[in-house]
């Protein structure tokens, strides 16, 4: 069974380079690669996941991490291990990750590519450049991501368009593009359509409130569709439906989670929940956010599960043995597929290293590890 191995003799070249140029050079920051080891060995098809993290906007950090289940390690800023001679190493800012076929692809949202790797090693095979990419999801022989299409401003008079672009996973050349609304987000497939969340989120406080739906085989907008303002994540689980997260205004319009029928393209629920990420196992809808307490006047954090047969809220807090009181600001989740362990990720304040917890299908804590800056995004990597 294949093992991902790193080698350590970098950790003494990066340790030189900082000590070397910390006094010069104040542009680009170099992490060290790190291995821990945080539990006993694993063996099913599942053989690690990737964790992405962000880094803080406009400093170069973005990193990517690798937890080895095979041997209970986890690894710290593999990718600059691995690919030493790339410039500023990953990039700035982690939007995204998906593995799909035998590449992983890597949204650096402010960096203005996708980086493109071998899903078994981590290793470089090259970039796509795409201006202020957002989210990515896969279908056929291409990849699609949203882009801004334009850089990192506020302006609540803007006028700029977003786009999907359609990639080949062979060549990672750009085949066409879709105008969509203003800065797109996540997007989804179903029923042989693309569903993309249209943020407007440089727009504060004029939000857009849209989805823009694609068709797959003409590649055209075909509807756009009124949701919510401040839209961002989107999932598609397999009975057709389309699930929508709106981050309201933090004022007066609540955060709340919407269902969209793929067939008929309406709005069928909604429910009042905050998701800052959500990750679909089965049917249930696994989701961390923070919802505003009013009463309290201070930020409340949920760890729901909603079921997407019954579209109900099952839980606000799977964690059970009281771990919750320790995330400040749960900020990631993904589920593994065969265990069902449950991953939370911690972004602190969102400019130190977070914090990955690791808790088991009845939500007790299993173990924890120190992440890079902002972990937010996985990608499971195995024989499935």
């Amino acid at each position: 069974m294949y093992k991902i191995k790193f080698n350590n003799k970098y950790l003494y070249y990066f340790l030189f380079l900082l000590i070397g140029f910390v006094s010069c050079r104040t542009d680009i920051i170099i992490f060290p690669y790190e291995e821990e080891p945080v539990t006993s060995p694993e063996f099913t098809s599942i053989l690690g996941f990737y964790l992405l993290n962000e880094g803080n906007m406009g400093n170069n950090k973005s990193t990517l991490d690798y937890f080895n289940c095979e041997t209970g390690t986890y690894h710290r800023n593999i990718y600059a291990d691995v690919n030493p001679s790339v410039p500023k190493e990953l990039g700035d800012v982690g939007n995204d990750i998906i593995i799909y076929g035998s590449k992983m692809y890597a949204i650096l949202s402010c960096s203005n590519k996708i980086e493109v790797m071998e899903a078994k090693t981590a290793k470089r095979i090259g970039q796509v450049d795409i201006p202020n990419c957002r989210n990515i999801t896969f279908y056929d022989s291409f990849v699609y991501i949203t882009s801004y299409a334009g850089p990192v401003q506020h302006n609540p008079t803007l006028q700029q368009a977003g786009y999907v672009a359609k990639i080949d996973t062979a060549s990672l050349q750009v085949l066409e593009r879709c105008v969509v609304g203003q800065q797109p987000d996540g997007l989804a497939i179903a029923n042989n359509k693309i569903y993309i969340a249209n943020s407007g989120g440089y727009l504060s406080p004029n939000y857009e409130n849209t989805v823009s739906i694609i068709d797959i085989t003409s590649f055209t907008e075909i509807k756009r569709l009124v949701v919510a303002i401040n839209i961002h994540r989107v999932c598609a689980d397999k009975h057709g439906n389309i699930w929508v997260t709106s981050r309201g205004d933090y004022l007066n319009s609540p955060a709340k989670l919407y269902c969209i029928d793929s067939k008929s393209d309406k709005i069928t629920d909604s429910i009042q929940i905050a998701a800052a990420n959500f990750h679909l196992d089965g049917d249930k809808l696994y989701l961390v956010g923070s919802g505003w307490n009013s009463s309290a006047m201070q930020d409340k954090s949920n760890f729901g599960i909603v079921d997407v047969v019954t579209k109900q809220i099952i839980s606000t807090q799977f964690i059970t043995d009281g771990t919750e009181a320790k995330i400040g600001n749960p900020y990631g989740i993904s589920v593994n597929p065969i265990t069902k362990d449950i991953y939370v990720t911690d972004a602190h304040y969102f400019v130190s290293p977070g914090t990955l917890y690791c808790f088991n299908k009845e939500g007790k804590k299993k173990w924890e590890v120190r992440t890079g800056d902002i972990p937010g995004h996985f990608a499971f990597y195995g024989k499935y």
